[in-house]
């Protein structure tokens, strides 16, 4: 007697997005892997206190700043003059905080969960090269435009002043470490957490507004936040998460948003350096005047720009992607 066709019937997926599907279909997800896969992350992350951070401690006690001084002021880590160290020996130990933090989810990732770095990073079989030059290329272009629009109306607040060697070893240093920092942020907020989410609301707007929410005040403590307030710098920082949350649903991978964030960290730290950075490297020029509103209107279009390309050149037409 044959099977009737309910039956039969293969159970209805709960997305029709491959890069959700992809943190469905590929290894394990019981909610204590996710929170053994953190808690590895931030042992990673913890692990590089002791290896960095410490001497760093020594170092400044060494040279005449109190522990209190240190605990109020935490920013006196990263401060090249106070800590008397060449500016890229510092960048070295900011990023290296992350390649710890990437080994650590990483592990997780792998013997907890039983999945691949691949399946949170694109819903395609390999990672697609050709989309992640394409915009670092075009965001790449977009902050050099803008920041010389920027220099022709304000030469007066820029400082030409590069060393060169500097600005090689920062450019070094940067290229085979910030691929893991921009990388690791880029895979947990808007891959494994995402995923994550998705398999609990079965859609993908809750998650990308939540895991936007998240990167917001993950970057709370950053200087700018402390210079401009949080008032302005939490929107910048969610609105930017939820630009590439968007661009990385609708094109079911990693690979757009993680070009963007890694031209947008490389470049610009290249290019301009304040008191505010929280990357601090050599660079082309120092800016003595900051505009935040300003940044945050720039960056709007620089965005709206993008996206625009973005949806041409890959056809993208079925938004719903977004909510489903």
């Amino acid at each position: 007697m044959e099977e009737s066709k309910e039956e039969v019937a293969k159970p209805e997926l709960p997305f029709q997005n491959l890069f959700l599907l992809s943190g469905l279909l590929n290894g394990m997800n019981k909610f204590w892997m996710y929170a053994g896969t953190i808690l590895f992350l931030v042992l990673g992350y913890i692990l590089f206190q002791f290896v960095g951070f410490f001497p760093l401690i020594s170092r400044l006690i060494d040279n005449g700043y109190s522990r209190s001084e240190i605990e109020l002021n935490p920013g006196l880590l990263f401060d090249s003059i106070a800590l008397d160290l060449d500016k890229n020996i510092i960048l070295s130990l900011e990023l290296g905080m992350f390649v710890f933090a990437f080994v650590g989810f990483l592990l997780g990732l792998i013997y907890l969960h039983r999945k691949t770095l691949t399946s949170v990073i694109t819903g395609f079989e390999r990672f697609r090269f050709n989309r992640f030059l394409f915009s670092f290329l075009l965001w790449a272009l977009l902050l050099i435009v803008f920041m010389m629009c920027n220099y022709a109306i304000n030469e007066d607040d820029f400082n030409w002043n590069p060393n060169y060697r500097g600005i090689l070893v920062s450019f070094i240093i940067m290229s085979l470490m910030m691929p893991i920092q921009t990388g690791l942020e880029e895979i947990v907020f808007r891959g494994y957490l995402l995923q994550g989410l998705a398999l609990l609301f079965k859609n993908g707007i809750i998650p990308l507004v939540l895991t936007s929410l998240v990167f917001g005040f993950a970057h709370m403590s950053n200087p700018e936040v402390q210079r401009f307030g949080w008032q302005i710098m939490l929107p910048y920082y969610v609105l930017f998460a939820l630009f590439m949350g968007s661009i990385t649903l609708l094109d079911e991978g990693l690979e757009l948003a993680f070009g963007i964030h890694f031209a947008n960290n490389l470049i610009s730290s290249l290019l301009i350096s304040s008191p505010n950075s929280v990357i601090k490297t050599y660079s082309f020029f120092e800016i003595s005047s900051e505009n935040p509103q300003l940044e945050m209107l720039v960056w709007g279009v620089m965005a709206t720009l993008a996206f625009i390309v973005f949806s041409r050149k890959y056809a993208w037409k079925n938004y719903s992607l977004l909510i489903r």
